[in-house]
């Protein structure tokens, strides 16, 4: 049986006619991504969606081939179009990565992502240190000030901190770290959004940032890699922050068991 899904769709007659699909395609996988929609729901029948969407049956068929496509959903025959575990869905993939980071809140996943920038960007900015042009250190410099001028200014400053992991990644000269960056674009600005909106807690993040952009003009690899690391481990804790903040500062505590006597 269908799951009920609350859609809090737009009214159909403004989704644009340009490539449709792909927008109902968007529409459904914001909430696959977000948990309006659960893994093993069973979307509504064709006819439902295509009422819901105002789309034709051939361009509901096309939506469900694009999510199909990115794991997140699978059609069978008799049990109809069912979401897929969030395990099979495809992480690497833009698209996927914009509607899992999209929203105001603490983005889920982003644990994750900082599992994966860990690994990623301190081998990066050592390699940044041996390998970056005269170019390169003057765009990574350059980002890093525009990240000074941006205190106060949230977007500016997210797209100032994007510019400037994206330019240490560019500045390994290595073809797969390279677009490492760009896949991964909207979780970054996700994880920047949460951090940077604190203003105390971006100031002292310049500083560290800063201490990357001297170690890798020095050359020094070794200083580089332990400043990157410094960096991620600071974003951490800074994001511990803001998700405590965003709960309202309250600590959930596991309730204890009571024995038969009802005592604690």
């Amino acid at each position: 049986m269908a799951a009920k899904i609350e859609w809090k769709s737009e009214p159909s007659a403004l989704l644009p006619r340009l490539n449709l699909h792909h927008e109902v395609a968007g529409r459904i996988g914001l909430l696959i991504a977000q948990g309006s929609i659960q893994p093993g729901s069973v979307l509504p029948n064709e006819a439902a969606l295509g009422t819901e969407f105002g789309v034709s049956r051939t361009a509901l068929r096309e939506a469900i081939k694009v999510l199909a496509s990115k794991g997140l959903v699978e059609v069978r025959r008799k049990t109809g179009t069912r979401v897929r575990p969030a395990a099979e869905w495809n992480m690497l993939d833009p698209e996927v990565l914009s509607w899992l980071f999209s929203g105001s809140g603490v983005p889920v996943g982003l644990s994750d992502l900082m599992e994966v920038r860990r690994v990623v960007e301190p081998a990066a900015a050592r390699m940044a240190a041996l390998r970056a042009s005269k170019e390169d250190l003057s765009e990574i410099r350059e980002a890093c000030l525009a990240m000074e001028r941006a205190t106060g200014d949230l977007p500016s400053s997210v797209e100032s901190d994007l510019r400037f992991h994206l330019a240490v990644l560019e500045a390994t000269h290595n073809v797969f770290m390279r677009p490492f960056g760009a896949l991964i674009q909207a979780a970054l600005r996700a994880s920047f959004r949460l951090t940077n909106s604190n203003r105390v807690l971006y100031r002292k993040s310049l500083k560290l940032h800063r201490a990357v952009v001297d170690a890798i003009e020095a050359g020094n690899g070794d200083e580089s890699e332990a400043a990157m690391l410094t960096i991620l481990g600071q974003t951490s804790k800074d994001i511990a922050t803001q998700t405590r903040a965003a709960a309202g500062g309250k600590a959930r505590v596991r309730p204890r068991k009571r024995s038969k006597n009802g005592s604690a």
